[in-house]
Formats: C-alpha cells, structure tokens, sequence
C-alpha cells in the first residue's frame, strides 16, 4: 500500500512534553513562554491563528488571521468590521481561535467572547501600518462580491494618487481591533502514540483560573 495515502500519513510526535510542573498556573504566562519558543524557532508567521465564528443563523466559518497584540485582557486582532468575520462577531461575540505549530508538535486552542477595541486604540495601530497597507484597508470592501479584479486595482491607484503627498492615511470607521477575551485556553503538545499531553485552563467566577489535564 501506498505510504503517502491518507490513511497513511501521521507522525509519531516526540519532541516535547507538557508537564504539569513545568508549566505555569497562569495561562497567558504559558502562552507568552510558547510564544518566545515559536519566535525562537523561526517558524513562519507564527502569529498566525484560525478565528471560528458563528453567524447569526448558526452557521460557522473560520479563516486565518495574524495575532497583532496579547496580555491578560485578551488576545487582539484587526480587521475590517463588514466583512464576514467582522459582521458575525459583532452579531455573537462567541469565537474560537486556534495556533497550529507544526515544527513543535503543538496547538492552542482559545475560547472566548470578542469585544472591540476602542477608536483610539484602533487608530494608534492603524498609523503603524505601512502606507501599503493604510491603503489597502480603504481599497478593499472585503467579503463584498466584487466584479473583477480590475475594482480593487482601481481603488489601490486611485488612493495612491489621492494620498501621493501624504505619510499616512486617516483609519476608516469600518476598520478596527478585536480583543478576544479568553475564558478558556488549551494548550497541547503532541506525544508518542497519539497520547499526547492536554492542559486545559478554565476561567473562574472569581476571574482565577483553574488548571487541569484532558485525555488526549
């Protein structure tokens, strides 16, 4: 039998472990120690995470987006408010983020409720964006059906012409930050076997966290 079909493809995973007494009770410590591990390993992008929402008929959609900022209040992301991730997370703030790092064997899931962040904290980011990409967030009405390509090379000139003398750009209403507020984080680390190593932390009444082992 062919080797590489799928029912053949896995990966015996050996690289780590995720032992309770190496980890840390809190879990944006731990996230920021796998962070730095992911940064130290050069993996590309490695702030790049799935966003799973619902809308407001039920139905979930996910896509990648870039983590651009975290810290105790939560983990932040921008966007272009109509768009569809935009839309159904301001319709139901109940999402669902996951990191995929595959050269250490480990994920990380969060659950949580997304709220937005304030104008001015959106703008102050907005302004450290490259001109580029100033420019884009106005060219772009993503999710919208657009035409042809040919739209979005006439905006991009259009604006380019518009702002040829200017450093920045104003940020558009539509477009701004989310901060997902995490009331639940995993953190998993691939084992030998398929028995791999899952530490769930759940948020607490009393904004605490409880820290436990799942069955993988």
């Amino acid at each position: 039998m062919d080797k590489n079909t799928l029912q053949n493809l896995r990966e015996d995973y050996r690289k780590s472990t995720l032992e309770e007494k190496n980890a840390s009770e809190n879990p944006f410590t731990q996230f920021s120690n796998w962070f730095k591990e992911a940064l130290n390993a050069e993996i590309p992008e490695p702030n790049a995470m799935v966003v799973a929402t619902v809308n407001k008929e039920g139905f979930p959609s996910a896509r990648v987006v870039l983590l651009k900022g975290f810290d105790e209040k939560g983990f932040i992301f921008y966007t272009n408010y109509n768009s569809q991730k935009g839309q159904d997370l301001l319709d139901n703030p109940q999402c669902a983020v996951v990191f995929n790092w595959l050269e250490l064997e480990r994920q990380i899931r969060i659950e949580g409720i997304a709220e937005k962040l304030s104008p001015e904290e959106s703008t102050a980011y907005f302004h450290k964006r490259p001109k580029k990409s100033q420019i884009g967030a106005w060219a772009s009405p993503q999710s919208q059906v657009i035409e042809t390509r040919d739209i979005l090379d006439n905006n991009l000139k259009n604006l380019n012409a518009k702002y040829v003398d200017s450093e920045s750009l104003p940020r558009p209403s539509h477009w701004g930050g989310f901060r997902i507020k995490a009331t639940r984080i995993e953190f998993w680390q691939g084992r030998s076997s398929r028995l791999h190593d899952r530490l769930n932390y759940e948020k607490n009444a009393n904004n605490s966290w409880k820290r436990t082992r799942l069955a993988p």
